[in-house]
Formats: C-alpha cells, sequence, structure tokens
C-alpha cells in the first residue's frame, strides 16, 4: 500500500543554494539521519547527480536502492529504478521564490514490499518528510553561513 505525504516550508535561501544542498550527495549522511551512504552514479549535461545508489534505513529497515533524478531551475524530482524493499517511491522538491526566501514543497510516495503495520509505515514517513524539509532547510542555513 502506498503512503502519499506532502509538506511545505520555508527555507531563507534562494532555490539555487537549496538546490546545491540537495544534489551534495557527498554531504547527504551529516544531515540526514536515514541516509548511511551515497554515490553518485551518473550527472547530467549541468553536472547534477542523475542517478545515485544509496544505503536508507528507515522503520528499521535497510535498503539499498538506486534513484533517478531530473533537475530544473525550481525542481527536482525523482523516482526509484532499484529497491530490495520498495515497490516504488516517487518524490519532488517544488521550489517557488519569494523576496528573499523560498516556498518549498516536499512530495513523495513511497510503497514498501515488505507489509508494515499503518503506524510503522506512517512513522517512517513522517520521519522522511521531517528531514527533508526541517533537515534540509538547517543544511541550508548551515551552509549558507560558511559552517557546513
Amino acid at each position: 500500500m502506498a503512503i502519499n505525504e506532502t509538506r511545505e516550508i520555508v527555507i531563507e535561501a534562494t532555490p539555487e543554494e537549496i538546490l546545491d544542498v540537495i544534489g551534495d550527495f557527498d554531504s547527504v549522511t551529516e544531515w540526514s539521519d536515514p541516509h548511511q551512504s551515497a554515490e553518485v552514479l551518473e550527472r547530467d549535461k549541468h553536472g547534477r547527480p542523475s542517478k545515485v545508489k544509496m544505503k536508507v534505513k528507515a522503520a528499521g529497515i535497510t535498503d539499498e536502492q538506486v534513484v533517478a533524478y531530473t533537475w530544473s531551475d525550481n525542481k527536482v524530482s525523482w523516482t526509484l529504478v532499484s529497491s530490495g524493499q520498495q515497490r516504488s517511491q516517487d518524490a519532488s522538491y517544488t521550489l517557488t521564490p519569494d523576496g528573499d526566501k523560498t516556498k518549498v514543497k516536499f512530495e513523495i510516495s513511497v510503497d514498501p514490499v515488505v507489509p508494515l503495520p499503518g503506524f510503522v509505515l506512517k512513522r517512517a514517513v513522517k520521519g522522511t518528510i521531517d528531514t527533508g524539509t526541517k533537515g534540509l532547510r538547517d543544511r541550508v542555513l548551515k551552509v549558507k553561513k560558511g559552517k557546513a
């Protein structure tokens, strides 16, 4: 059963600054607790990661997955290429500039292979959403201040 979640957050940074943090897979393990490792397998013509292999742990389950990314000026989306623990995963960040801030909309849909109790799955997705919004915001602000 797929779980779909959406959350919005405002980050005091430009879309470019936010996309730079999202695309920095060398440091993703520093700010995203579920990510145990990440390796960029392919890059697009602009140098952004287009295929990434990662090890992620959520709800007590470790998954090795390959994810394909698509980038534009104000959006990054991804879809699952392969995974041992998920049938599908589709997600995106849509960035809307607002003066010196950016409204960030994070959407994710996950369909795990293993049947998990609803409350466990919801807790795992909530953790992912928290990391993908609050964790991203904290990391962007840290990078912006030159402390990362």
